[in-house]
């Protein structure tokens, strides 16, 4: 906000160079209220049509023999010049193909009852096609699905000006990023490079500083390791937790032993050979037609990533695996020693006035986390709300904070088989590892609708993947496995964005 000029900064100076332009993406970006979808988004070229349209006045008083030939002409020389500079010609094609990309919503719907998702993604598309010098970026790759986003990797590696991207989104990070400032405890920390580059840096400046973080250094290595081995070895580790059920369960039996300072998931009741079953399911809302004949069997150990556009039903199978919501046709079998940790998003027995330490811990100093007794300031401490970040009202809390809370509530209830829904979104990095390692460690089995691409290539053993037209696809490996799958499939073209699309539901 201090680049972006919205605020000053309290000791020394930030200015933009004389005739240069900023433009920022906000985490609750303003739109005009009183206009469409589609006129909001093309107030970002907003200059450039005023030159077309100038160009069409030109042209119209050619036709008039009264007309200044020599005058008309040479402005409509500059202006061409001006047009062509722009790549203009084609800017309602333009414009199509950028709302598309970033699934906006049509471009005739009225912003005041846009989702905040939606919202970003407008403000998103605007900023994009405005094209300021400097474009700041705040989380741009949130609420965006993973096509959306390598769209995004694209669009701004070939950017004509400055980017500066606040994210939490690590492919984001090795795909785009020339340079990393990590903020650290007040401090900051630059590297030269992507976040592989990043990760191997900083590896070696926690090694030469004798880091005494014994954790956080843990984790770089975890995470180093993975980014260093290739394909198949990844798909060799997702292979071997399948078949690893009950040494993992029977370990987690023995260790009672917490970690306080790390996210932990603790175990459920023993799983048997039933997870859950899906055989031909149909399931529509309203008139659309949202899964036509999905079958599919859980594992044990199996951790599922969903994926696919905001709107293709992801949620709306979890309701259905929880009986919130009946099938169609076909059948959702769950097995009878399954115990489902979910909290409903909406989270509407939240007392807002109560603290959100108070609405994890019902003001207790150690709570049951699963069957082990913690100390409850510590457990909340795990999901990122430091010391009073604790005492923060339940109703004053941000998106991001929700969701943590959110994360915090799920994982307390000690199921074997958990259901999250959007867990990665507004994490930080140290957080996401966290979790991420809690999940790889958790002896039971986990659904997770999430588009952190990074985060389902460390720790998905399948995909369930919407397709379009109402299809899902299920896939056994992880993100980039079933990514190159899709491509053989599918071609190329299947790999970039397009609006959703569904069947229209028959009864």
């Amino acid at each position: 906000q201090i680049m972006a000029g919205l605020q000053q900064p309290s000791n020394g100076e930030a200015f933009l160079s004389p005739g240069y332009t900023v433009g920022i993406l906000l985490q609750e970006p303003p739109l005009d209220e009183t206009k469409t979808v589609l006129e909001n988004v093309q107030e970002g070229v907003a200059e450039t049509m005023g030159l077309l349209t100038r160009f069409n006045q030109i042209s119209d008083e050619m036709a008039n023999p009264d007309a200044d030939y020599d005058k008309l002409l040479a402005e409509m020389g500059t202006l061409q010049e001006q047009l062509d500079h722009r790549n203009a010609w084609d800017l309602d094609s333009q414009l199509e193909q950028a709302m598309d990309a970033l699934r906006c919503p049509p471009g005739d719907a009225d912003v005041t009852v846009l989702s905040g998702g939606e919202r970003r993604r407008v403000a998103l598309c605007k900023l994009l096609l405005q094209q300021p010098d400097l474009l700041l970026l705040d989380e741009p790759t949130n609420h965006l699905d993973a096509e959306s986003v390598l769209w995004l990797e694209q669009h701004l590696s070939k950017y004509p000006g400055t980017v500066v991207a606040i994210t939490h989104d690590r492919y984001f990070l090795d795909n785009v990023a020339q340079w990393i400032l990590e903020l650290d405890r007040g401090r900051a920390f630059p590297y030269e490079g992507n976040y592989s580059t990043y990760l191997d840096t900083k590896s070696t400046r926690l090694k030469i500083e004798g880091q005494k973080d014994a954790k956080r250094a843990k984790r770089l290595t975890e995470e180093l390791e993975w980014v260093r081995m290739n394909a198949k070895g990844r798909q060799v580790k997702s292979k071997a937790r399948l078949a690893r059920y009950e040494e993992m369960a029977s370990e987690a039996e023995k260790t009672r032993k917490l970690d306080f300072e790390e996210i932990q998931i603790p175990m459920g009741p023993r799983l048997g050979n039933v997870v859950v079953e899906v055989e031909h399911l149909k399931k529509g809302f309203g008139e659309r037609l949202l899964i036509d004949d999905l079958s599919f069997t859980l594992p044990r150990n199996g951790i599922v990533g969903v994926i696919g556009p905001n709107g293709a039903g992801k949620t709306t199978l979890f309701k259905t695996i929880l009986g919130m919501e009946q099938p169609d046709s076909g059948s959702v079998k769950i097995g009878e020693t399954v115990k489902i940790s979910y909290v409903d998003q909406s989270r509407g027995g939240i007392d807002p006035k109560k603290s959100l330490w108070e609405v994890v811990s019902d003001g207790l100093d150690y709570i049951k986390v699963g069957q082990v007794e913690m100390p409850s300031r510590a457990y909340v401490s795990a999901f990122g709300f430091k010391g009073p970040d604790q005492q923060k009202a339940a109703g004053v809390l941000s998106g991001g904070e929700r969701n943590r809370l959110n994360l915090a509530l799920t994982l307390k209830m000690g199921g074997n088989l958990l259901l999250l829904d959007e867990p990665t979104n507004d994490l930080d990095v140290e957080t996401l590892g966290s979790l991420e390692n809690a999940l790889l460690e958790f002896p039971g089995c986990a659904v997770v609708i999430s588009h952190d691409r990074w985060f389902l290539d460390r720790v998905a053993t399948h995909i369930l993947a919407y397709e379009g037209d109402s299809q899902w696809f299920w896939f056994e490996g992880n993100f980039e496995s079933y990514e190159e799958n899709k491509v053989a499939r599918l071609g190329v073209e299947a790999s970039r964005p397009h609006r959703v699309t569904y069947r229209k539901l028959t009864r």
